[in-house]
């Protein structure tokens, strides 16, 4: 009997807890969207003035409890000192969101070769990666075909993973939802990299 209660009470009060690392460059939008996700889909979080957000230096952290799983969510600094500092959280990461600042065409170029260095790690081969075309909110900003035109043509790189580049501003909640969800379904079904210790709710 005790066994079938304690089953129970770990079905109904435990989650599978996964961690997304969200990645770009300074200035692409990732403390917007870690906040943007905590205020859509956690019913208790006020959030904070998203205009008032200045650069991450370090770690910003949240989480979410969402389709019977929980995701914690490592927002780091993406200046390019702190990029160095990237690596230490990829063999614990179950899924990568990587922002792009859409309105900012003059970095394109070095977002992509950081982009390219964090791909080049082994521990991220088989995670989740969505790629977000971020700050659509902004007139004449580069598409999403402009970024999959430079982002993805990394096919040897991305070919066992699940992969999705969408739009998204993360000022105005555009694309987040989508995102996240996606997100979940993905690492929820990647045989290679299983949730952590489950998380108590």
């Amino acid at each position: 009997m005790y066994s079938l209660l304690s089953g129970l009470w770990k079905y109904t009060f435990q989650k599978d807890e996964f961690c997304i690392l969200i990645l770009g460059l300074d200035n692409a939008g990732k403390t917007t969207f870690l906040e943007q996700t905590k205020t859509k889909f956690n019913k208790n979080n006020k959030g904070i003035n998203l205009n008032k957000i200045t650069a991450t230096v370090g770690l910003n952290i949240g989480k979410i409890d969402i389709s019977g799983s929980r995701l914690m969510f490592w927002d780091l600094g993406g200046q390019e000192e702190l990029q160095s500092l990237w690596d230490k959280y990829y063999a614990e990461s179950h899924g990568i969101i990587y922002l792009i600042d859409s309105a900012d065409k003059g970095r394109l170029e070095e977002s992509k070769k950081a982009y390219d260095k964090m791909l080049s790690s082994e521990h991220l081969s088989t995670v989740p990666l969505l790629i977000l075309a971020n700050k659509q909110d902004i007139p004449d900003c580069l598409t999403v075909l402009d970024v999959k035109q430079v982002f993805h043509d990394e096919s040897a790189s991305v070919e066992t993973r699940d992969c999705m580049i969408r739009s998204a501003s993360a000022l105005t909640g555009q694309g987040v939802n989508e995102g996240i969800e996606w997100m979940v379904k993905s690492v929820q079904r990647n045989p290679y990299r299983p949730p952590r210790e489950k998380a108590i709710t």
